[in-house]
């Protein structure tokens, strides 16, 4: 098994479904196939799980696989699928958005806290922003003298995102200051992880592509651990989060020599 997922061998049923409704909700669908081959269970496993999270009216199952209850909707109204923290991750934003000056160049990942980030850099000048998210770039986009790129590639809902090996080519060829990266979460021993395989080499282009790499995440996300393994701390300089980090979590990730930088 890829050393970029944990070994899900003899995971409880409830502890397994959590981490497929965490997939569905990141990619918006998924294949029963595909499933079975990530959990490393029998499909007959998977469509028992997926049962039971129809039953609870998180998804709705289709012909070989599932698709979120909320995708039909969510890109009319460009809304993403998690809300959770908003208020922490305005702090976030508001922080994140201090560092950045006129006329920079920067990219902006896919998310509600990178979002709270764009929603703050609507006054700033002349901007370059190369994002994968079709919500932040209409948000940049909108302001006059902005530039906004976006890569190709395949539309994500729940994220209102843009991925696969096309994003990922474009972000290969791109350069920019500063990258403002999202994660489902982040721990001295684990990393940083996400939900599922889908973007992670796309994240791994985009921590390429810039010099300084800022990790937005509230402090909810600290000590969590997710399906899919990006890699270790070492892969960026900076972490933004809320007051809501412990003094010795701070000094932990300060150790590894990430500078932390907290909202309050």
């Amino acid at each position: 098994m890829s050393d970029r997922s944990e070994s899900m061998t003899g995971l409880l049923s409830e502890p397994r479904r959590r981490r497929i409704l965490a997939w569905i909700e990141e990619e918006g669908s998924a294949r029963v196939r595909d499933l079975s081959g990530a959990f490393k269970v029998s499909e007959a496993t998977i469509r028992q799980d997926l049962e039971r999270l129809e039953r609870e009216g998180h998804i709705t199952r289709e012909h070989g696989g599932a698709f979120l209850n909320t995708t039909p909707a969510q890109p009319g109204s460009m809304t993403l699928h998690h809300q959770d923290n908003m208020d922490r991750k305005s702090k976030i934003g508001n922080l994140a958005a201090q560092l950045v000056e006129d006329g920079e160049t920067l990219i902006l990942d896919a998310g509600t806290t990178t979002t709270e980030v764009a929603t703050r850099l609507t006054t700033r000048k002349n901007l370059t922003v190369i994002t994968n998210a079709l919500n932040i770039a209409v948000i940049l986009g909108s302001v006059p003298g902005n530039e906004v790129h976006m890569p190709g590639g395949q539309f994500k809902a729940p994220t209102l995102s843009l991925s696969g090996d096309k994003s990922v080519d474009y972000f290969r060829n791109i350069f920019a200051g500063k990258l403002f990266l999202a994660t489902a979460g982040v721990a001295l021993d684990a990393g940083l992880t996400y939900p599922s395989f889908a973007d992670l080499q796309l994240k791994e282009a985009m921590i390429e592509a810039a010099s300084h790499v800022y990790l937005v995440a509230d402090s909810t996300k600290i000590n969590l651990a997710s399906f899919t393994r990006l890699g270790a701390l070492e892969l960026i300089n900076s972490f933004i989060t809320d007051d809501g980090i412990s003094d010795a979590d701070a000094k932990a990730f300060e150790s590894r020599g990430i500078e932390v930088l907290i909202a309050r």
